[in-house]
């Protein structure tokens, strides 16, 4: 009997929290270090920029943490529609369901005998029925929807995580460049680390998700700090 063959399982991608983990921290970011550098250009007070950078966390992880709940409940919703419409398309018209389910295991290379055998014992119990007529035809477990209170509640944290990240030089009551400058290297470093968490977990070049994140947060600094150096200017 030969070896069975060994591979590594695959990693759980589905559900979305990792996504609104990821995005929430990357939000967060760069969204508040290109705030705060706004601010900083302007030339405004330490505590200005402090309280510019500690609204944003507050009112970013908010609009954020609505916007996931908003956005999975309404998909969860439309699953549910679907799904609700399938099963009772199984009562109603079992022959038609069970005939689609065999042609789509033929479309798959089984043999016609085997599949219709096949998609006859599926359609034996109704709740296994529905879960592979709906996995076959939306791409979707029922039973596996994501949470759209878990995905809002990962969201506000990671966002207000990565947005205080760059508040934290501000503390102090120095201005000018140099809190400006740590802001964008705290910027720069937790940029890099997420850009590496992408990577590694994509399997992607890890170089290039690290370039691509820290590029990201170095155009938005730019971007702002001269609109706040400009809108100073202008005001003074």
């Amino acid at each position: 009997m030969g070896r069975a063959e060994l591979h590594e399982g695959h990693r759980r991608v589905s559900g979305g929290l990792a996504r609104a983990a990821v995005f929430g921290v990357n939000d967060g970011l760069v969204s508040n270090v290109s705030l705060i550098l706004g601010f900083a250009g302007s030339g405004a007070d330490a505590s200005v920029v402090r309280l510019a950078g500690l609204a944003g966390a507050v009112a970013g992880a908010i609009s954020m943490a609505a916007g996931e709940w908003i956005s999975i409940s309404a998909q969860n919703e439309l699953v549910a529609r679907e799904v609700a419409i399938e099963r009772r398309e199984l009562v109603r018209n079992a022959e038609t369901e069970t005939a689609e389910l065999a042609t789509m295991y033929e479309s798959q290379g089984i043999a016609a005998d085997t599949a219709r055998k096949a998609a006859e014992d599926v359609m034996s119990d109704t709740e296994i029925a529905l879960r592979v007529h709906t996995r076959e035809e939306m791409g979707v477990d029922p039973a596996d929807l994501p949470s759209a209170f878990g995905a809002a509640a990962i969201s506000l944290v990671c966002f207000v995580f990565g947005a205080l990240l760059p508040v934290i030089p501000w503390f102090t009551d120095s201005t000018g460049f140099a809190p400006a400058a740590i802001s964008v290297t705290i910027g720069v470093v937790a940029a890099a680390i997420v850009g590496a968490i992408i990577g590694r977990f994509a399997e992607r070049s890890i170089t290039k998700s690290v370039l691509r994140q820290v590029a990201i947060v170095l155009v938005a600094c730019a971007v702002t700090y001269a609109i706040g150096e400009v809108v100073g200017i202008n005001i003074s």
